[in-house]
């Protein structure tokens, strides 16, 4: 269980489904991308009966696991978006997304959900010369397209966040840091105030046009949307769809206020830096520190299995690199470690989209970066199931299609040889103060 699930009052499973159903929409998850999906539905239109199925509980994946970035990032940067769609397409998604940070805090606010809501922004250390030199470049191509990323000195870092060695950094106000796991809790009640349906404990067994076939029975409903993110490969002909990657956390007990006076991040900053490896934290609403980061193996056949959560060799390295972040911190107690699955696809770009041949809408492929995206996928998804023209349904990751990953083992010898290759560069690159070709290259070969 993550700390964010811990610490909410105990909640019984909603009851299973009880034999075949109809419905006019059937999501498969309970997780953000279903759940923002079946309350804009519900929000636009009454009358639409609209079912939503989960394996576990409401927010038992990634959605109650996640680090709470409520952040503007997309997995493909605007520049990749700008070379593949064009500079206008890449601005109204980098825009879209900007916006819907807003748009989260203002639906918490206006359903009464209490998620910790905090917009301060997102800073990303510099330290060492070449990460220094990776935050000049990407503040001047966000410069270059008229997206705001402040270059931060030194100072003006550290002042922001208290860590060692900093050199400088980066910031963007378009993050905000949340508890996940109420959020995604008061989204299922919100959902259902408004008529929806959901059934837990209730596992798709397979998705097909017009059907989604449970243990319990059959629900059909013109339109299905599969929502099930790292989960997706568990379920009969998408195993290559998407590949689940675990990301793990630890949160400390509660710290002092003397710690907080030299750490900073008063206004509740999410913070990272500029490693290839990709690690993540923020100040929890109750003062503690939660931290997380990517180096979980990836296990052959697109395996999720609930031992994958706990790796002891990453949580310590994750308490390590913590430790040399903020060496206040002591021998301040590590009281929660947990992990889970995030999707990937083979070209790294998230996508959302509705087949109208079949009725088969899907979206995710989030990379770790779907707090923000799965309200814009619900959103568009709510347009396009109601056949809606807009500026949602008219941005460029709607009805993309990524390509299969490998077969086996060619799928678990390059994701797990990627990551290790992302691991070395980081070492190399501060050991000789020179940028990774390897990773130059992963980078290229990923399209970013």
């Amino acid at each position: 269980m993550s700390f964010w699930m811990s610490v909410l009052p105990e909640a019984g499973p909603r009851a299973a489904l009880a034999g075949s159903a109809e419905a006019d929409v059937a999501i498969v998850g309970a997780g953000y991308t279903g759940l923002w999906t079946a309350y804009y539905l519900a929000r636009a239109d009454p009358s639409l009966r609209v079912v939503v199925l989960e394996a576990e509980t409401a927010g038992f994946g990634a959605s109650g696991r996640n680090g709470g970035w409520c952040s503007a990032l997309f997995p493909k940067s605007v520049a990749a978006l700008a070379r593949a769609y064009g500079r206008d397409a890449a601005l109204a998604l980098n825009a879209a997304m900007e916006s819907t940070v807003d748009e989260v805090g203002r639906v918490a606010a206006e359903e009464g959900i209490d998620c910790d809501y905090a917009k301060g922004g997102t800073v990303v250390l510099a330290r060492n010369a070449v990460q220094l030199e990776r935050a000049r470049h990407e503040a001047e191509e966000a410069a270059g397209f008229g997206i705001h990323l402040d270059l931060l000195s030194a100072a003006e870092a550290t002042e922001r966040v208290g860590a060692t060695g900093v050199l400088g950094g980066t910031y963007t106000p378009h993050c905000a840091a949340i508890q996940p796991a109420k959020l995604v809790r008061g989204l299922a009640a919100a959902a259902e105030r408004r008529g929806v349906r959901i059934h837990e404990r209730t596992p798709a067994t397979a998705v097909a046009a017009g059907r989604v076939e449970t243990p319990f029975g059959t629900v059909r409903a013109p339109i299905v949307v599969r929502a099930t993110e790292g989960f997706t490969p568990r379920l009969p002909g998408l195993r290559r769809t998407i590949a689940p990657v675990y990301s793990l956390m630890v949160a400390t007990e509660p710290l002092p206020e003397t710690f907080w006076a030299t750490a900073g991040l008063a206004a509740r900053e999410t913070f990272s830096d500029h490693r290839h490896l990709i690690i993540y934290g923020q100040r929890t609403a109750d003062d503690r520190l939660a931290f997380g980061g990517r180096g979980a193996p990836y296990h052959f056949g697109s395996a999720v299995e609930p031992s994958f959560d706990r790796e002891p060799r990453v949580f310590a390295e994750l308490h390590r690199v913590l430790l040399d972040l903020f060496p206040a911190l002591g021998d301040a107690r590590i009281a929660h470690a947990w992990g889970g699955p995030l999707g990937i696809a083979r070209d790294w770009m998230a996508s959302v989209g509705l087949d109208p041949a079949t009725g088969l809408a899907w979206a995710g492929g989030y990379v770790g970066d779907g707090v923000g995206t799965s309200n814009l996928a619900g959103r568009t998804l709510a347009d396009l199931v109601r056949g809606v023209s807009s500026e949602l349904t008219a941005l460029p990751w709607v009805g993309h299609r990524s390509p299969r990953w490998e077969p086996e083992p060619l799928r678990w010898l390059g994701v797990n040889a990627s990551l290790r290759m992302m691991t070395s560069a980081d070492a190399a690159e501060a050991r000789s103060g020179r940028p990774s070709r390897r990773a130059a290259l992963m980078a290229r070969l990923l399209g970013a």
